[in-house]
């Protein structure tokens, strides 16, 4: 009786789960960096009201069609990145097949999948070489601008270009490192564990956020007039 009593009284723990701190902690650290980017939009934006005629003159300049499709690659790396995080969510670190066995279905119903497939490892490689060229592109843009007389000291407008993106690309960057440290502890390791998959899922976080807050400077730098 007192064992059935104790039963009854007993908290479930089966519904119960916590919150991962890694988790928790990567968006409460890209919460601060929204707030960042945020004081680089309001900087833009107060400086063009500033001098219109400098934008008039310097937007007419860029290379919207190229930066076009550099803003598509990245934004196209983070549906990649995204079919890593699932394979990594099923526990499938590297591929169960041939190269060309991408099973690009099968990434898309978020399962391990019983056919052979692309693991979290190719599509994080995918990842990285799209988000590679996307700061091969920036480089090749800023040398195309500086053939302009377009620099960071050259004027506010300059100034305000070469600062915005250029943190931007340092963010890209450094989504690069984690993607190498990442896809590199998948080679270490024999057992993929839940910290790895965790590592894959976090770093997921940080690129999407580098895509969606480019959206914004693309639409704001390149389109807005």
């Amino acid at each position: 009786m007192a064992t059935a009593a104790a039963t009854t009284s007993s908290p479930p723990h089966g519904g119960v789960s916590r919150p991962d701190m890694v988790s928790v902690g990567t968006i409460v650290w890209l919460s601060s960096e929204l707030m960042f980017f945020a004081g680089l939009f309001a900087m833009y934006f107060q400086i063009r009201s500033l001098s219109p005629e400098l934008w008039a003159e310097h937007t007419a300049k860029l290379n919207v069609p190229f930066a076009s499709v550099n803003c598509a690659v990245l934004v196209i790396s983070s549906v990649w990145c995204q079919l890593g995080v699932w394979k990594a969510e099923a526990g499938q670190p590297k591929r169960t097949g041939k190269l060309w066995q991408v099973g690009f279905l099968d990434g898309l119903r978020r399962s391990g999948g019983s056919k052979p497939s692309w693991g979290m490892r190719e599509w994080y490689v995918v990842t990285y070489l799209f988000g590679a060229f996307f700061i091969a592109g920036q480089v090749f843009e800023y040398a195309e601008l500086t053939s302009e007389n377009i620099t960071l000291s050259s004027d506010r407008y300059g100034s305000v270009f070469y600062l915005t993106t250029g943190f931007h690309g340092m963010h890209v960057t450094g989504g690069l490192i984690a993607f190498l440290l990442i896809i590199g502890r998948t080679f270490t390791t024999k057992r993929y564990s839940h910290a790895q998959a965790l590592g894959a899922v976090v770093t997921s976080y940080y690129w999407h956020f580098v895509d969606v807050v480019w959206i914004a400077l693309f639409a704001t730098i390149y389109l807005l007039k």
